[in-house]
């Protein structure tokens, strides 16, 4: 029987988390398959992205259709980036081992609980992770190999985009901002923020929901107005991957999301917006929501980053940043040490490894 493995690929942005994994698998002559969902408006996208990437898929009609896809499979392992499509009970008769590669290292509390699922494996980012998890989870197995998204940076991939190409000027020093979804700082910012920055080329890279969910449409017309500014570039759907952006940012502006932690990784400043926008359902005597669904490791971001608590602070600092880019710099080499794990950019050839060396 053929070596195969699966990678089930519910949302876009898990890819960049798989691909690195995959290519190197393929080249031990492991057979790699990607399995989508139907989303009619983002198909077309997902396929190229994968295609692109030089691997076959296969496409679900939707995430109940999982369970008996993966029963029938004849793959030796399949690859989960969060929650499988079905449940744990399920779990024990699909003949293949399964594994986790959350897509995040972000400060939420599913980054953990997650682990309640009965993996076989999960690859885990650092020693202080592998530590909470294997506490919490101590009949479960852990792996502590790295995060192999960044993989390509360590390993000096070139972005394959440029400042020109998005119509900015390569002169000009360049932040990034790229919130998460919810809870999110966006809805602090007006419409016409993106002139307090300048003398700075300002990339919006937002969160896959905030582009595609119908809840967030007011993200979406936010977005649509701050593109008018000419220092101004918004990231569309197809623009899946982070870490382009990352590779061609000085300064990185971000709420909630992890992406603060794989910017740090890069020994780059994060300026930390500390003001969110919540739902109903998560303020006043239901605040504790909010809490539940961030984890204590945020309060990590105090040492990481500059922290800001309103929009009216980001331009000074990220002046201050771009002055003192060093500083916070032992800090982040720390916490990146414990939260993103091993930065030698062979985290993606030690899952591929364990993965071949147990099929």
């Amino acid at each position: 029987m053929s070596e195969k493995v699966l990678f089930d690929t519910q949302h876009l942005y898990y890819l960049p988390q798989y691909l690195p994994v995959a290519a190197l698998l393929k080249a031990r002559e492991v057979t790699c398959e990607f399995v989508l969902y139907r989303e009619e408006a983002l198909d077309s996208v997902k396929e190229k992205a994968v295609s692109d990437a030089g691997f076959e898929y296969v496409y679900l009609e939707d995430k109940s259709s999982g369970f008996d896809f993966y029963r029938h499979s004849s793959a030796q392992w399949i690859i989960f980036g969060n929650v499988p499509p079905f449940s744990a009970q399920q779990k024990y008769r699909i003949p293949a081992r399964l594994a986790l590669m959350q897509h995040g290292i972000g400060p939420k509390a599913c980054y953990y609980d997650v682990s309640e699922f009965p993996f076989d494996v999960r690859f885990v980012e650092g020693q202080e992770r592998l530590k909470r998890l294997s506490q919490r989870f101590p009949d479960k197995k852990f792996i502590d190999t790295g995060f192999a998204k960044l993989d390509p940076v360590f390993n000096n991939q070139q972005s394959n985009i440029n400042l020109t190409d998005l119509g900015l000027d390569p002169g000009k020093p360049t932040v990034l901002y790229a919130p998460t979804f919810f809870p999110s700082s966006i809805e602090h910012f007006g419409a016409d923020w993106p002139a307090s920055l300048g003398d700075y080329n300002l990339i919006v890279k937002p969160h896959f929901f905030s582009l595609t969910k119908s809840k967030y449409t007011a993200h979406r017309e936010r977005f649509d107005k701050w593109a008018q500014f000419d220092n101004v570039w918004v990231t569309g759907v197809a623009d899946y991957n982070l870490l382009p952006f990352m590779q061609l940012a000085d300064v990185m502006l971000s709420d909630a999301s992890s992406a603060i932690f794989e910017f740090a990784a890069l020994n780059k400043p994060v300026v930390w917006c500390d003001f969110y926008q919540t739902r109903w359902s998560y303020k006043g005597l239901l605040k504790f929501r909010l809490k539940q669904r961030l984890d204590p490791d945020i309060e990590l971001f105090h040492k990481l980053t500059k922290r800001t608590s309103a929009a009216k602070y980001i331009a000074p600092a990220v002046a201050g940043c771009l002055n003192n880019p060093e500083s916070k710099q032992k800090a982040r080499q720390e916490l990146v040490k414990n939260m993103v794990g091993k930065t030698d950019g062979q985290c993606g050839a030690r899952i591929a490894a364990y993965l071949t060396e147990h099929i």
